[in-house]
């Protein structure tokens, strides 16, 4: 266990935004919601799995919805703890811990928010290690783990508790409710016990999360060998780098979808272009895939190193993009159905990093 202070927020926040492959929504926002909410109740523990008892009742919270939304509806914050409770009320037992979802993004911090209002620890696990755009998307999928039963609530006081057959039908229910209430809401899914968590979950991540946003904050500061100490410890490999020179971005069925193109800044004949759905998904040099999902796309300002988000994303923006490998708990029967690029109607290959497309 470790205690988890207003200290750690800088870092927890910077890697949470390079997690979220440019999705996940901006941190900044449930940055200052876990800042208030550990003023007004003090530190939250975090916990592994394994420090709890393994029939103990685990619940996620997260925002669903659009990024492009969600920086002009900005949460209120009441919205996640009664997503919380509307599901504890529904399964009638109520959470020891709460996890987040997703390592990326907002999803990162609003669960701190939550157990600190509710006197819980956070559980240091997850259940991709990046953000994804849709509920199905992550290895409790893969574990046989169902996402419903599930709640989602908005600011008005509107809510939703609703069971499905699979993680795919949830998924879809759930976005139907989102666009009806707004396009930025909170969800409680994935209601699962300590000991789903420790034989399905990704555990570490959000210790990895913090650990990682400081190497990246060290680069910031211009700290000597800082680059290339944070690329051994993410296994990262820069990519490319150049000037956003078109982007094409629209708000359609619950996400953020477009496509980014990036020229070269040494050779104007180069060019990347990225594909979009609320996170950065496929890179392609030219007509050639070089960064496929799972794996992460990553775009960094090319004069301060700061994480971008799909959001922000402007044309002559200077930019470097990195990729990064998956979690390995990814690394298992049914991962590229789930989240290969076929899963989200690009017909190419999975292309490992550095590897050859499968």
């Amino acid at each position: 266990m470790w205690e988890l202070t207003i200290a750690d927020l800088d870092d927890l926040t910077l890697g949470a935004t390079l997690l979220g492959t440019g999705g996940g929504g901006d941190p900044y926002i449930a940055r200052l919601m876990a800042r208030q909410a550990i003023e007004d109740f003090g530190p939250v523990r975090v916990v592994t799995p394994s420090e709890l008892p393994r029939d103990a009742r685990v619940l996620t919270v997260a925002v669903i919805g659009a990024p492009t939304v969600i920086i002009e509806k900005v949460p209120s914050g009441t919205e996640f703890v009664a997503a919380v409770r509307a599901l504890a009320r529904h399964l009638g037992d109520e959470p020891a811990a709460i996890q987040p979802i997703e390592v990326g993004g907002m999803n990162t911090l609003v669960p701190i928010a939550v157990a600190a209002e509710l006197g819980v620890p956070v559980v240091d696990a997850d259940g991709m290690r990046r953000a994804f755009p849709q509920i199905e998307m992550t290895v409790f999928t893969l574990g046989g783990i169902p996402a419903a039963p599930m709640s989602v609530a908005d600011e008005k006081g509107n809510l939703v508790v609703f069971e499905a057959t699979n993680n795919l039908l949830a998924e879809r229910l759930a976005r139907s409710t989102v666009i009806t209430l707004g396009l930025a809401n909170a969800i409680s899914c994935y209601p699962l016990t300590a000991g789903q968590v420790l034989e399905h979950g990704i555990s570490g991540s959000m210790t990895y999360c913090v650990q990682l946003g400081a190497r990246l904050a060290a680069v910031r500061r211009g700290e000597p060998g800082a680059y290339q100490e944070f690329l051994r410890f993410a296994q990262a490999r820069e990519f490319f780098s150049g000037k956003i020179v078109d982007i094409d971005r629209h708000t359609t069925d619950g996400f953020a979808r477009g496509t980014v193109t990036v020229e070269h800044f040494a050779d104007p004949d180069r060019t990347m272009r990225i594909e979009i759905q609320n996170e950065l998904l496929l890179a392609f040099e030219g007509d050639r895939p070089v960064i496929t999902a799972p794996d992460l796309i990553c775009m960094l300002d090319h004069e301060d190193a700061s994480p971008i988000t799909t959001e922000t994303l402007a044309y002559g923006q200077r930019v470097d993009v990195i990729g990064m490998p998956c979690a390995p708990e990814w690394h298992r029967d049914g991962m590229l159905e789930l989240v290969g690029p076929r899963a989200f109607g690009y017909d190419i290959d999975y292309v490992p990093l550095g590897g050859v497309a499968r």
